[in-house]
């Protein structure tokens, strides 16, 4: 050793003394324990987390505005409930159901409020009701406007409410002179939209306070504004919005004249008569008829009598169907066509049967027929397929063709299920037409759309008759050419109904459908949409022959689609593809054809780098052959580490020697600069990482008995030594500190870790003297490495580097090193003051480790810690 010269000081870094780490002497066991949670038991008794919350109020004093205190006082007793308890009736749902004492009674009384909340939504609108709540949000996204809307609305003056006593009713609804209402100008559309849930609110409000007129006036008010059509991009919208309000209205309309015939004893029935209706609340029925027969305009009193027309149940049974011609005839007198098929769409909602009725005595009407099939929801047409074919048949081809009648039939068929004994009648029906069709684009148009409900309800016998047909009609003069979409979709509708591929790849004529795409680019989507199917689907490994030849085939078109100008993204999204696929695959215990498919898949797919790399972690006989063929150097450091380690765990120990040399030799070939998802990034923190993971292997790696102590972590030390990094970079050096982690680990007298069945240095020398002094020899040159970069950093440029690193290699000291060792303690002392000597230091970071210490300082011997605390001030910033 050279002669002893000054300790490293923070005032002269330029001499200093060979240091070993004097490890510390761990106990693994305790520290793992002394890491743990503490655990609590947990013991509900009365105490239940879903309960309200209590806050129990003192006696307390509170300043006033003027600043004199009063005085509020209370029972320590008393509480107050916490504030979300009363979101909902006064208790919030979770507490409700933490009350309830017995779960299944809670859970039925739920049950029962929802079924009944259903049957009075039911009775209010019919089973043929679509609500408009269904369509309101998709209405109001598509129809917006940036333009600035107005609004006119009735200004209430004070005595209004007593005026409203005396007026007779039909003066109040002629109330509107000039100086009672008011324009709202240059509104926004959210503006609008809040003015118009206000007078909604205000007509709940006026309802429930009695004053029914005042309802009425303001129904009245929203409906004529159905008659401005000035930003016409905004009317649909609009129009939700004020059906709204008149649906409201009718609601509470038909409530009120209810609740006048139900008697205290007995409640009227679903389908009751308008003989059981008491003379009381006929009379009050007839009376809102008047009323709203009183309105002069025809937009307000056409849409207020719509809104309550299903209050002609309580006076006659053929009430509704007597007074829809007249309202149907009331439209006509109105000039704006968008108003007025808007006001005929209010109308005709819920009532597809008369819809289809004048259909049927129009005849032939073709476009109406489609229209129909467009506008109302898929389960009221799917409930009525053999009608709509019936009347498909009687249609004249020439004013609308058939195929889109059945086309438009079997898009809502598509999400909607007819009877199930209609279903296959169905399919025969419409297959009859569409087999018929010549132009090709027509007939691929139609079949696209029943391809999905073939296999929504039938077995691969009907979808293989089906594709079967389509290869038909699509192959002759390439007319499949022009329709890649349509068969891209059928493909996409097989696939997603039909989740066992050994099902899907006994259909006869899937993969001939498959051979139509002959365009590269649209032939790869479809291969990349089936094995997105297959990963998703496939649950469990498969060896089936049909499934795997299948999917080779698939996995080799993606393959060789790969050229020169194929993106990285794209490449690395088939590679995952057939990856997954490649996990799929296992023969059990038959190696002889696992690795057969192995060697085949790495023949095929040899352009996909990610490929042989999934294919060297499935087969160690690939190994030594294709890991040097790769070119991403950190792929080949991974896949060499990884075999090792893998090596090691089959107790291997001359491969995984093998391995692991393959890796220091590769180190040095690290470029400076690597290429990262199509960026240069510089490669230095990736080395670090990657040597960083080898260091946690070696240190469980038993020498080999004829390389001597430490062979491999010599090697890779000298490694590291003659690497060229790159300048003003401090990676080396903190590399070199993690190296003696390592060090210190390998002399504890048990290791952290081990690989079963493989004995560990810790077991081979069983802390040998000559053993551990070859690792303080180590430790010393490595500390000598880290000293002397610490001394390089003394320039102005690099003080902060340095106090970083002054930290960074004390905290090693302080969680690895003995410090009952006086050079060492020394040592850290020094490093200490050397990281706040020029004012860089982390300040937080020193608090807190100075507060580890002293915290460790009270553990059982660990008492020379509080010495260390006190030798270790804390600089202030300036």
């Amino acid at each position: 050793r050279p002669p002893k010269g000054l300790l490293l000081r923070a005032e002269n870094i330029g001499e200093f003394e060979f240091f070993s780490l004097h490890a510390r002497i761990r106990n693994y066991t305790t520290e793992f324990e002394s890491c743990r949670l503490e655990a609590v038991s947990l013991e509900f008794g009365d105490y239940h987390p879903l309960k309200p919350i209590t806050v129990t109020e003192s006696k307390t004093k509170k300043m006033s505005r003027k600043g004199s205190t009063s005085s509020t006082s209370s029972s320590s007793s008393s509480s107050v409930m916490d504030p979300l308890s009363s979101v909902l009736d006064g208790t919030d749902p979770l507490s409700l159901f933490a009350a309830t004492a017995d779960p299944v009674t809670a859970a039925a009384n739920m049950d029962s409020t929802r079924k009944k909340r259903d049957k009075e939504d039911h009775l209010a609108v019919g089973s043929d009701f679509e609500p408009w709540s269904s369509k309101r949000g998709e209405i109001l996204a598509r129809y917006t406007t940036t333009e600035k809307l107005s609004i006119v609305s009735k200004v209430t003056t004070p005595g209004s409410a007593v005026s409203e006593k005396v007026r007779t009713r039909l003066e109040e609804l002629d109330d509107l002179e000039e100086g009672s209402q008011k324009e709202l100008l240059n509104l926004t559309q959210q503006d609008y939209i809040n003015r118009i849930e206000e007078l909604n609110q205000s007509l709940k409000d006026a309802w429930s306070s009695d004053q029914k007129v005042k309802a009425l006036k303001i129904v009245i008010q929203c409906s004529k504004l159905l008659s401005d059509t000035t930003v016409i991009q905004f009317y649909p919208s609009k129009f939700v919005l004020i059906t709204d309000i008149l649906d409201t209205f009718g609601k509470l309309v038909y409530e009120r004249i209810l609740s006048m015939c139900v008697d205290s004893r007995v409640s009227l029935p679903d389908n009751f008569t308008p003989e059981s209706i008491n003379d009381t609340a006929k009379e009050t029925c007839l009376n809102w008829f008047f009323k709203i027969a009183s309105i002069r305009e025809l937009i307000p009193r056409f849409y207020v009598e719509a809104a309550i027309l299903k209050c002609n149940k309580f006076l006659s049974k053929t009430g509704i169907s007597e007074c829809l011609p007249r309202l149907t005839s009331m439209i006509r007198g109105i000039g704006d066509p968008l108003v007025a098929v808007c006001a005929r769409a209010y109308l005709c909602r819920g009532l597809l049967t008369e819809m289809m009725e004048r259909c049927k005595k129009l005849g032939n009407n073709a476009l109406l027929l489609n229209s129909v099939m467009s506008a109302f929801r898929a389960e009221f047409i799917a409930a009525r397929s053999m009608d709509f074919i019936a009347m498909i048949k009687e249609c004249d081809e020439s004013g609308f063709p058939k195929h889109l009648l059945f086309r438009s039939l079997g898009l809502n068929l598509a999400l909607a299920d007819p009877p199930e004994s209609d279903r296959l009648q169905i399919l025969n029906e419409a297959w009859k037409v569409i087999t018929k069709l010549k132009n090709p684009q027509d007939y691929i148009n139609c079949a696209e759309v029943w391809v999905e409900y073939t296999c929504r309800h039938f077995t691969k016998r009907e979808v293989n008759t089906v594709l079967a047909d389509v290869i038909k009609h699509m192959t002759p003069d390439r007319a499949f050419e022009e329709a890649y979409p349509q068969l891209q979709s059928i493909i996409q509708k097989v696939i997603t109904y039909f989740h066992d591929f050994s099902i899907l790849f006994s259909v006869e004529k899937f993969l001939p459908f498959l051979d139509m795409f002959q365009k590269e680019c649209v032939r790869v989507e479809v291969c990349k949409c089936i094995m997105e199917a297959f990963i998703k689907h496939q649950q469990e490994s498969t060896k089936d022959p049909v499934i795997l030849n299948a999917l080779l085939h698939v996995c080799k078109t993606m393959h060789d689609s790969v050229n020169a100008l194929t993106l990285e993204d794209e490449k690395r999204m088939l590679a995952a593809l057939i990856n997954g696929f490649i996990k799929m695959v296992s023969f059990g215990r038959d190696f002889e054809q696992q690795l057969s498919f192995y060697v085949e898949a790495r023949s095929m797919f040899c352009n996909l780098e990610p490929v042989l790399v999934q294919l060297i972690h499935a087969c160690v006989a690939f190994c030594f052959i294709t890991i040097p063929s790769l070119s991403s150097i950190f792929a080949r450091l991974n896949l060499y580490l990884h075999s090792g380690q893998v090596a090691l765990a089959n107790q291997c120990l001359s491969q995984a020697d093998a391995f692991f040399k393959a890796a220091v030799s590769l180190v040095p070939e690290v470029p400076k600069m690597i290429n990262i998802d199509g960026k240069m990034r510089p490669s230095e923190t990736f080395l670090l990482e990657f040597l960083c993971n080898f260091f946690s292997t070696l240190l469980i790696v038993p020498d080999h008995p004829e390389q001597g102590v430490l062979f491999l972590v010599r090697g890779l030390l000298n490694v590291i030594q003659d690497y060229t990094w790159e300048e003003n970079c401090d990676d080396k050096i903190r590399i070199y500190t993690n190296v003696l982690h390592l060090l210190s680990a390998m002399t504890q007298e048990t290791y952290i870790y081990h690989v079963d069945k493989v004995d560990s240095n810790d077991t081979l020398y069983g802390g040998d003297s000559k053993f551990l002094a070859e690792i303080n020899k180590v430790c010393e040159t490595v500390i000598t490495q880290i000293l002397d970069h610490l001394k390089t950093l003394g320039k102005d440029e690099a003080l902060k580097r340095q106090s970083q690193l002054a930290l960074y290699f004390f905290n090693t000291i302080l969680a690895h090193g003995d410090l009952r060792n006086n050079k060492l303690n020394q040592l850290s002392v020094n490093l200490w003051n050397l990281a706040q000597k020029h004012g860089f230091a982390d300040t937080k970071t020193m608090v807190k480790t100075l507060e580890y210490i002293k915290k460790r300082s009270k553990q059982p011997e660990m008492s020379h810690f509080a010495e260390l605390a006190l030798r270790l001030p804390l600089q202030s910033r300036t």
